[in-house]
């Protein structure tokens, strides 16, 4: 009988995550701004990182440990501190970018594949709010009697989900046409994913003294 019930639950997991991922966040939108000024290569590796860091949370939902971390008080706090500093310092390299003219194209070179990857890693192992995502996906898809391999097969599945969508921002603005428009708007995309990052940072950091 459960086995019948998973494909539906499935379903309706995957939707809820794919909703989710292509929902305008820090996450798509910094894949957006390196896709447009550094080329596809790099957004793709950042995109990469992204569903890596998302999937570090569905597996560790899948095998039940993101649970007792949630329960962890102390360790919820200390995320959401470190979560808030990550936030706060992509707020202010967007921004330093932002007040600097004419700085599209020049530094491809100093973002290296290794900190493209690291950084779209980290936007995700530092977000508090990916541990109960993946707890309600995981709980959505399974059914309680269900065993611990059905739960990991619905992360797989989530992360082919993540690949595509966060892979398919990547390449649409990565394209020429997209990158010429995008240098009449550099400036003021940096300035709005300064603010975005500075606002995420600041709801986290609220959300942790609220606890502590």
């Amino acid at each position: 009988m459960i086995p019948s019930t998973i494909p539906v639950d499935l379903a309706l997991a995957c939707s809820a995550y794919l909703l989710g991922a292509a929902s305008p966040g820090p996450s798509n939108l910094a894949i957006m701004a390196v896709a447009m000024e550094d080329g596809r290569r790099a957004a793709l590796t950042l995109a990469l990182g992204v569903v890596l860091g998302s999937l570090f949370w569905g597996v560790m939902a899948a095998l039940g440990l993101s649970a007792i971390l949630a329960e962890s008080a102390t360790a919820l706090l200390f995320m959401k501190f470190a979560a808030a500093l990550y936030l706060f310092w992509l707020a202010f390299r967007s921004a330093r970018s932002a007040a600097t003219p004419g700085a599209t194209g020049k530094r491809v070179a100093a973002k290296s594949a290794g900190s493209l990857l690291l950084r779209g890693l980290g936007m995700h192992l530092t977000n508090p709010k990916a541990i109960f995502v993946w707890l309600s996906i995981v709980a959505l898809a399974m059914p309680p009697q269900a065993a611990t391999a059905d739960a990991l097969k619905v992360v797989a599945t989530c992360g082919v989900l993540g690949l595509a969508v966060f892979g398919g921002y990547a390449l649409l603005f990565s394209q020429a046409m997209v990158r010429t428009a995008y240098l009449k708007i550099r400036r003021p995309l940096e300035g709005l994913l300064a603010a975005v990052f500075a606002y995420a940072g600041w709801r986290v950091l609220q959300s942790g003294l609220r606890h502590s």
